[in-house]
């Protein structure tokens, strides 16, 4: 390539030489500066022919690598989005490979492109950003694959001579500390950033690992098969609990349905956090689908409780408590404030995690896909209404203990009521430590997460012996209906009217 250029040269050379000799000394000066800049032009064609990476020349070579590239060919990752490398004046990516023994910037053939983000199907992706000194380390086969390497953090202190020694090292360790990915399970790209203090690398969007099942390992045991045990067997103690209070019409008063509701709105929060416990590594859709109804659920569940809460701190401030508790018009009343409010407060925290959440808002633009579970911003919108309604009921508990304190005289009614408001506080109590702990297990100690699925496993029990178990009138009903062979009775009247003199309280 560089022979015609001499010619051209030589011969450019030849006729300036005899215009120099023709001409006048203003001429000489002007065709002199020509000449160099032409001299220059080609010196600079020459170097960056020489320097220009030549490893994806020949993409149809038929021995060709399959690099997996996250943007176009002329385009870089800035600031999480496919950019033209001109319009940031940067420079494009070349793959550095790396032999299986760990040597340096080994040579290929020829390299082919597969643009675009890997097909996980219903795996779920992860971004990994590798650059200097960082933990998270990605190696580029001579194959096409691609290991991610999990470097000790205390390499972080190791002097930078002994960074690269420790980089290749590490390439012959064992799992946990590394994954390797196959074609088409990952994406590979430049990353740049507008922050200065952002450094230089490499970004990649990988497909989820599969997970090694170690069943003798404890913290396997209890995050995989012990707790999805609990939430199966605390589906079906609610369950248990709903059907009761459903099936037998001395129960449906407004403070059996109230029941009744809560105890639904928990069996679909254990069934929403399941799925969640099922769906680690699957798509972000699940993820996103199951935090909702685990949510929205356990909402509704705190918003029937601030309506039982309310019932009956109004009714015993009531100077009538003769009580139709079969009010179908009542239960529709706390109905429309329960599942309002609910719904009301959903909207708004799914709105706020799909347009509000994070700085970086959805944009076709981008190759990152949506977040892979409800943000904090929507978590905030779900669980400050829980605050104010735990703040709220205790209100309700202290007021109307204290007005339960200052009666000397109360009729059967009260009594009633009384129960109530017994099984009220201590439902509310439950709840309440379950909800503590379900935050405290965010933060990242195994202690608390343990708790916290111990905590969740109790709850479903004793809500059963609270609304159940403990209450006689409940089990008095139970054994006429199943051991006595008596069908329940079908009177709309609450069972403190039908068995007012019974004495099973």
């Amino acid at each position: 390539m560089l022979q015609p250029l001499l010619r051209l040269l030589l011969g450019r050379t030849l006729s300036v030489s005899s215009l120099l000799s023709s001409s006048n000394s203003s001429s000489r000066k002007l065709i002199a500066l020509l000449l160099v800049q032409l001299l220059a032009t080609l010196a600079v064609g020459s170097v960056a022919t020489s320097t220009t990476p030549q490893k994806n020349a020949n993409s149809n070579h038929p021995y060709a690598v399959r690099i997996n590239k996250c943007c176009e060919k002329f385009e870089v990752m800035y600031d999480g989005k496919c950019t033209v490398a001109d319009t940031i004046n940067a420079t494009l990516w070349v793959p550095e490979f790396t032999g299986r023994n760990g040597a340096q910037n080994v040579q290929v053939e020829a390299i082919k492109y597969i643009i675009g983000a890997p097909d996980c199907g219903t795996m779920q992706k992860w971004p990994i950003f590798h650059y200097e000194k960082s933990e998270d380390k990605l190696i580029l086969f001579p194959d096409g694959k691609v290991r991610h390497l999990i470097l000790d953090p205390h390499a972080r202190n190791e002097p930078e001579d002994d960074w690269n020694h420790l980089y290749v090292a590490e390439i012959h360790t064992e799992a946990p500390f590394q994954y390797d990915y196959e074609q088409g399970q990952y994406c590979l790209d430049k990353a740049l950033s507008s922050n200065e203090k952002q450094p230089e690398g490499i970004f990649a969007t990988v497909c989820s690992p599969e997970k090694a099942i170690r069943w003798t390992d404890t913290d396997f045991l209890l995050r995989k098969i012990i707790n999805p045990i609990c939430h199966g067997m605390a589906i079906v103690i609610l369950l248990v609990v709903a059907i009761i209070y459903f099936v037998l019409p001395t129960l449906r008063d407004l403070v059996g349905n109230i029941v009744t509701s809560i105890t639904v709105c928990l069996i679909i929060s254990q069934a929403a956090d399941l799925v969640r416990i099922f769906t680690e590594f699957s798509s972000h859709v699940s993820f996103v689908v199951a935090d909702s109804f685990f949510y929205i659920s356990l909402l509704g569940a705190f918003f029937w409780l601030n309506s039982m809460g309310y019932y009956i701190w109004k009714t015993f401030r009531a100077r009538n408590v003769f009580l139709r508790v079969t009010d179908g018009r009542k239960y529709c009343l706390y109905s429309g404030y329960a599942w309002g409010a609910t719904a009301t407060m959903a909207a708004v925290a799914i709105f706020s995690h799909f347009f509000l959440d994070g700085p970086n808002a959805k944009k076709s633009s981008s190759i990152f896909e949506d977040q892979d579970n409800i943000g904090w911003l929507g978590i905030a919108v779900f669980f400050t209404p829980i605050a104010f309604i735990i703040l709220v009921n205790i209100f309700f508990y202290v007021t109307t203990m204290k007005f339960i304190n200052r009666m000397n005289v109360y009729g059967r009614i009260h009594h009633k009521l009384k129960g109530n408001f017994v099984m009220f506080s201590l439902i509310f109590l439950v709840m309440s430590i379950s909800w503590l702990f379900l935050i405290l297990s965010w933060l990242h100690y195994d202690a608390l997460l343990y708790t916290h699925i111990v905590v969740n496993a109790l709850q479903a029990p004793f809500i059963l012996y609270i609304c159940v178990l403990r209450q006689k009138h409940v089990t008095f009903l139970l054994k006429k209906s199943c051991c006595y062979n008596e069908p329940p009775q079908t009177s709309d009247w609450g069972d403190e009217m039908t068995y007012m003199n019974g004495g099973d309280y």
